[in-house]
């Protein structure tokens, strides 16, 4: 007979998960890109260029999963941190107050990290961090709740973002796409029902378009070049909301196998009516706003990856090939951080250490990606560091 998994009180494989979503963003400094450009006539490098870059608008690349997968991890782990806590004897006020300040970080180191180039604050809520920050409290009331509220609540998080765009008055024939960042015959374009998504013409911008220009800013906010927005933290909790039914399953008495079933009729599930959603021109399956289609077909990414890892970590036992991984997932606000703050000091050491032209030592064409190995290596190492010294950097 089958036996259950005993509970742990961190789960080793959301934490090579999380890593491995955090070294694809770290390894942007890899500048596949570069490379692919460098040699044009590269099936190969043209494929990894595409899974390191976002698509334009509608589709799905490997490195569109990043962030929801980071969201779907706070999710996750999120039943366990609660039953920490409570067995260590706080109370639930303590545990919302600690839940609004972690939001309040999230949201606000967001900001500094976009800030660090500009000439004054640059307040803008479509990062990562800002956007787990907006609806980090709410997912953790949801926490409290049964599984069939936290349905009910995604439910309507889909519904009701879907409606809300949909009944957004389109933009008129002769409107101006050139004024809002958007070349006006755009290859990507979406024409008929679908049309309620266009980039920087929806409700979203819309938002934006009054909202950022609240906080004082060095010119007026008039539309945001890659099509991103403040109100996709809204499906962003739908994303956190499908994490947090994957973690109450996972905590469940279920056994192992079963869980497995699950994650794998879901993952499955999620693909299948996100494409046919997408298909049928209902909604598009578009990540730069956060469509419903992209949280239910992005939702069934991330219960696949969470099946492979949960399967042969926790099911297999295999941890060991797991351990790089480990060392960016269980310090993964330092990894962002790390990433977001020291890639040119590092490339400047790395310069002045090994000479210019150490970065060439392959040739030319894959200069960008050897100095961009040397630099994700050097991050490593440091996460290594603080993984050896026992230094977490938590929220």
């Amino acid at each position: 007979m089958e036996k259950k998994l005993s509970e742990p009180v961190r789960l080793t494989s959301a934490d090579a998960y999380r890593g491995f979503v955090m070294l694809l963003m770290m390894a942007e400094v890899l500048h596949f890109h570069q490379v692919a450009k460098n040699l044009p006539e590269s099936a190969f490098w043209a494929f990894l260029d595409f899974h390191q870059s976002h698509v334009e608008w509608v589709g799905c690349s490997l490195h569109d999963l990043i962030q929801p997968s980071f969201s779907f991890l706070v999710g996750v782990v999120l039943p366990y941190s609660i039953a920490n806590r409570l067995a260590k004897g706080s109370s639930f006020r303590q545990l919302l107050l600690h839940a609004l300040w972690r939001s309040l970080i999230l949201i606000f180191l967001g900001i500094f990290l976009r800030s660090q180039y500009g000439k004054m604050t640059y307040f803008t809520f479509e990062d990562t961090l800002t956007q787990i920050g907006l609806g980090y409290t709410f997912l953790f009331i949801l926490g409290f709740q049964s599984m069939k509220v936290q349905i009910v609540a995604l439910v309507l998080i889909l519904v009701g973002y879907f409606t809300a765009f949909a009944l957004f008055p389109l933009p008129d024939a002769d409107f101006d796409y050139t004024q809002v960042g958007v070349p006006q015959n755009w290859e990507h374009h979406l024409s008929g029902f679908a049309a309620h998504w266009n980039k920087n013409s929806n409700l979203a911008w819309w938002f934006d378009t009054w909202f950022l220009n609240l906080f004082p800013r060095e010119s007026p906010f008039l539309y945001n070049g890659g099509g991103y927005a403040t109100l996709s933290f809204i499906p962003t909790l739908g994303t956190m909301l499908l994490g947090l039914l994957a973690g109450n399953i996972l905590k469940s008495k279920q056994f192992t196998k079963d869980k497995l079933k699950i994650f794998l009729l879901l993952g499955i599930g999620g693909l299948v009516l996100g494409w046919l959603i997408d298909a049928l021109g209902i909604c598009p399956n578009v990540k730069r706003i956060w469509t419903p289609t992209w949280v239910i077909f992005s939702g069934g990414w991330c219960f696949l990856l969470l099946s492979f890892f949960y399967f042969v970590i926790e099911i297999l036992g295999k941890k060991r090939w797991a351990f790089p991984l480990l060392v960016i997932g269980t310090n993964s606000i330092a990894a962002y951080v790390i990433a977001e703050t020291m890639i040119g000091y590092i490339r400047k050491m790395l310069l002045i250490h090994f000479g210019e032209n150490f970065p060439r030592i392959l040739g030319d064409a894959y200069a960008p990606l050897v100095l961009g190995s040397a630099i994700l290596l050097v991050e490593w190492l440091f996460l290594l560091w603080l993984y050896r010294k026992k230094i977490f950097i938590k929220i």
